[in-house]
């Protein structure tokens, strides 16, 4: 990452460095994506997360090319994640994401959700890493220790991240706490609780008291608050100055007594039902 503080990204059990903020494009379409991602890039942003569900990969990848040749990031230094559906044919949809982005590699490819034919799939995601196409592999919307365990049981490689729901009223710490026996890490979509669910943690006093005392805003205090917890987060905007305001989260740091505030403030109540 181009703003450097240590302890900015984590080794993965497959031995590849995810930085520990990104940058998430749900809800954008082909040009919105294009633009917001180069923009990120450009802030500092290392990490891009799209899906095949997302329907903009095509739009995703022109703005990482788009980076590229403006010599902002080489592509050795982009970490980019897609996800693909249960289902048939995963093989193909690994191949259609690949194509769509227009790069030789995916650094991350995980299972979306869990449901019909999730093993095979899985199964198709390791033969990716195999050929080259992908570089670590995972799942996405596994929330219990018996979850990941139906796919580490049939694993010949171990899921390297589960990205799911995660943030100050949802922690999931026994998951969290479960997976680290087997070197996974927990990756944070909606990690201000997501649409409709924001301004509830924006607003909540202990989050807006933190902001006070450190000059900084709900989100950033929120995302700082995540990868102290050892979270990958992914954060998504249309809107440029949050999108660097986001990534403004390196020049500070939360104290303990400050993080355990944020630890207590867990419901263990996810908003989504997906």
């Amino acid at each position: 990452m181009s703003k450097n503080f240590f302890g900015d990204s984590v080794t993965l059990n497959s031995g590849y460095t995810m930085p520990y903020l990104g940058f998430g494009t749900w809800t954008l379409d082909d040009d919105a994506a294009e633009d917001c991602v180069y923009f990120a890039l450009k802030v500092g942003y290392r990490l891009i997360d799209t899906a095949r569900y997302y329907r903009n990969e095509v739009g995703v990848g022109r703005g990482i090319r788009w980076a590229i040749q403006d010599g902002i990031a080489t592509r050795e230094e982009i970490f980019v994640t897609s996800k693909i559906m249960p289902g048939n044919s995963p093989d193909a949809a690994i191949n259609a994401a690949i194509r769509d982005l227009n790069l030789n590699y995916v650094d991350l490819m995980l299972i979306h959700w869990s449901g019909y034919n999730d093993a095979e799939v899985y199964r198709a995601l390791e033969r990716g890493v195999k050929s080259g196409k992908i570089r670590s592999i995972g799942i996405s919307n596994y929330s219990t220790p018996r979850a990941f365990d139906k796919i580490k049981n049939i694993a010949t490689i171990v899921p390297a991240v589960i990205q799911n729901e995660n943030h100050p009223y949802y922690q999931n710490e026994n998951l969290q706490a479960y997976v680290k026996n087997f070197g996974t890490i927990i990756e944070a979509w909606y990690p201000f609780g997501g649409r409709g669910n924001t301004q509830k943690i924006f607003s909540d006093a202990t989050i807006k008291m933190l902001a006070k005392k450190y000059s900084k805003s709900p989100a950033q205090i929120i995302l700082r608050w995540q990868i102290q917890a050892g979270y990958v987060a992914i954060p998504g905007s249309s809107n440029k100055n949050h999108i660097a305001e986001n990534f403004n989260i390196f020049d500070f740091s939360l104290a303990a007594e400050d993080m355990n505030l944020i630890r207590v403030l867990n419901k263990n109540r996810s908003f989504e039902n997906w």
